[in-house]
């Protein structure tokens, strides 16, 4: 058997000795046996007992000749079949997928493995397979029918077992039970749900608050339970915002539901400035900074610790956001002012005492010219210069354009207020303006750039009337590029489905207005409008769209007429010449 000790020791007159696996099992047979007297029994029999056993007899008062002694026997032990390797109760799959089902068993004789699917033997295909002696079943590019119960059954002469082994095809996590729209007040628990069902069900679950991951967010008040709900213990103010859950499962793409958190809290001020500036003679704000859900309803306002009634009192506002509006500045506006914002579920406190201090404004001493005009690809320079009143700090200037669009990179330069741009281009054309700010208040100068010898910028202000086979359109004209030069428009449309675009020139040239004919009814177009001068295309407007009168009709468009073939026909009259002869 290999083992290290004898299974089994006899020495006449003395106790027997036994291998530990044998203890209880193992003994010399009765002096009355027919077997010999050297023979071993072995009850209880395991099936780890079969294999190769040799007896010796050994004598003490000389050496066993090694060639004639010792006997050897074979212990067959049949035992039933038992699985040493199964595959998983369950598989999850995807159509097309391959997978191996490998079922290994043991036992004597040496069991015999069998395939079935769904309690019928599996049939060999091109897609299904039966290898190394039977222990695997593989499945290539899974079809629709090839889901199902496959058994492996081991059988010998001693019995027979089975493992079956459910083959299901894998669906991705749908939420079931979303979270809801929830309103709390700060300092109570919020819980969200979130129940996700999934093949298989590994369903993991994450949660944000505005794009960020809450743990992120919300730290230690937030915890997210095993079924995929959300508790945020205690709610604050800031916790309001749309709460996003998504699951998965590995399978297909992550499914996500929202819900939006209303926290709500008495009106609170979130900041004090113990000075605020007022600009003298011109209009001015004292600023509560308010934070409030629901929304502010009304602010009460005291100046030197009195009640102050601002819709009994000259100049004085209360804006909607609750700050002081005044709207023109003297010395009695001055003094320490305090807020207090109230809402449903009443207020938060009132403002530390903030010091409201009348001063003069910075005032322009150098302005911008009112309009330049250059060419393409000179430079412009526009100066601009502010001083400011007594006990005010300097003013700072800075440019922009009134339409918000940036300053040109790499072309402007500025040097203390006055701004310079280089290399001018049809875009630079347009309003820009001069700011000096300081603490007391900011003001602006505005001047134009206009830029010549450009193509036409963009017409705006266009709009149509529809009827139902046609659409008039008008437009104001954009910056021809110079007085010397005269533009003529083009209309771009098209269906608004369709991709490329059709173009009508404007007759007659010049024209700001034009009807474009034989249009379907009920349908819905886009137009556009460019203009054009001696130097080329302008840029096109922006994009409007206009719908037909009447019902479209049904059916396709027909198509151009082809195999077009032209008749002629004349008729001839034939008079009497006799008749005719005098006249």
């Amino acid at each position: 058997m290999g083992l290290d000790v004898p299974v089994y020791i006899w020495y006449d007159h003395y106790p027997p000795h036994y291998h530990d696996a044998y203890k209880g099992r193992v003994s010399g047979v009765h002096e009355g046996s027919h077997y010999g007297l050297a023979s071993l029994n072995l009850t209880n029999i395991k099936e780890s007992d079969q294999g190769w056993y040799e007896c010796k007899v050994v004598f003490f008062n000389r050496l066993p000749n090694q060639n004639k002694n010792g006997s050897w026997y074979h212990l067959d032990v049949h035992a039933p079949p038992r699985f040493s390797v199964t595959p998983e109760d369950v598989i999850y799959v995807n159509l097309g997928d391959a997978i191996i089902l490998n079922c290994q068993a043991e036992g004597t004789p040496a069991p015999e493995i069998l395939w079935y699917r769904d309690a019928n033997p599996v049939d060999i295909s091109a897609t299904i397979g039966i290898f190394n002696d039977g222990t695997e079943l593989r499945i290539s590019n899974i079809r629709h029918e090839d889901i199902g119960d496959y058994t492996c059954i081991a059988r010998n002469g001693e019995g027979q077992i089975s493992h079956t082994a459910r083959v299901i095809i894998a669906g991705g996590a749908v939420i079931m039970v979303p979270p809801t729209n929830q309103t709390k007040l700060e300092g109570e628990k919020v819980e969200f749900t979130c129940e996700a069902k999934a093949l298989p069900g590994n369903v993991t679950v994450r949660w944000f608050r505005e794009g960020a991951p809450v743990q992120e967010a919300l730290e230690k008040r937030v915890d997210i339970r095993r079924d995929g709900s959300l508790i945020v213990n205690p709610v604050s103010a800031d916790d309001s915002g749309l709460y996003l859950c998504e699951v998965t499962n590995g399978i297909g793409d992550p499914q996500s539901a929202s819900a939006y958190l209303s926290v709500e809290y008495p009106a609170k001020v979130t900041f004090t400035p113990t000075v605020q500036y007022l600009p003298f003679r011109l209009g001015g704000v004292v600023q509560c900074y308010i934070k409030a859900n629901p929304p502010l309803q009304y602010v009460t306002w005291t100046k030197e610790r009195r009640l102050l009634e601002p819709y009994q009192t000259k100049d004085i506002v209360i804006m909607n956001n609750g700050s002081l509006l005044f709207t023109r500045v003297n010395e009695n506006h001055g003094g320490r002012y305090s807020c207090t914002p109230y809402n449903a579920q009443g207020t938060g406190g009132s403002s530390g005492l903030m010091e409201v201090l009348v001063r003069k404004p910075p005032a322009f001493t150098i302005e911008p010219e009112a309009l330049y005009q250059r060419k393409m690809g000179d430079t412009v320079e526009m100066p601009c210069a502010a001083q400011e009143a007594e006990d005010t700090q300097k003013p700072k200037i800075t440019w922009h354009r009134r339409d918000g669009s940036p300053l040109p990179k790499g072309r402007v330069h500025m040097v203390g207020g006055n701004i310079t741009i280089e290399n001018l281009r049809r875009t630079d054309f347009g309003y820009y303006q001069c700011v000096a700010s300081n603490e007391v208040a900011t003001i602006v100068t505005t001047t134009q750039l206009v830029v010549e010898g450009t193509q036409p910028h963009a017409p705006y202000n266009l709009s149509g009337n529809a009827s139902e086979f046609a659409v008039t359109l008008s437009w104001l004209p954009g910056y021809s590029g110079g007085p010397d030069y005269k533009q003529d428009y083009t209309i771009w449309y098209r269906e608004a489905t369709f991709t490329n675009w059709s173009q009508i020139p404007v007759t007659p040239p010049g024209s700001t207005q034009v009807t474009i004919n034989h249009l379907t009814p009920g349908t819905m177009y886009e137009f556009q409008v460019i203009g054009k001068n001696a130097l080329g295309d302008g840029m096109l407007s922006k994009v409007i769209q206009i719908q037909t009168l009447g019902t479209k009709p049904a059916g396709k468009q027909p198509g151009t007429p082809h195999s077009v073939i032209s008749a002629f026909s004349a008729q001839l009259q034939y008079l009497n010449c006799a008749a005719h002869r005098n006249t």
